[in-house]
């Protein structure tokens, strides 16, 4: 069974940086695409940004010019470069990688918290 396993949440006050980093157990490439979403309390889960086994990336209008996504293969590890952080990017943050086994299946970290507060 494949793992995902975040890191990297904290406390930042608004205006700061973090980066969020997901190692993966097995290989990189078992997903054809991974990603980043958040949940606040009482709220679905929303996508923050994917990138795909090409390394394509895609990120919700929130997030775009703000945050980055990038994967190093060697290191079976996504990352989540996160700038210009506003108090409303407080939340869980959650890595996902989405596989193709003749149905898509998804897999979850535990998640991280990412607070922005002064």
């Amino acid at each position: 069974q494949v793992q995902l396993m975040e890191s990297g949440g904290g406390l930042v006050p608004p205006g700061g940086s973090l980066r969020l980093a997901c190692a993966v157990s097995g290989r990189l490439d078992t997903f054809y695409r991974m990603g980043w979403y958040r949940q606040t309390p009482g709220k679905e889960r929303d996508m923050v940004a994917t990138i795909t086994r090409a390394g394509f990336g895609n990120y919700a209008d929130s997030v775009k010019g703000r945050f980055t996504i990038s994967r190093d293969v060697a290191k079976n590890t996504i990352y989540l470069q996160m700038n210009s952080l506003k108090s409303e990017d407080t939340a869980i943050y959650y890595c996902n990688g989405r596989e193709w086994n003749g149905g898509e299946d998804d897999y979850w970290g535990q998640g991280t918290q990412v607070a922005v507060s002064s």
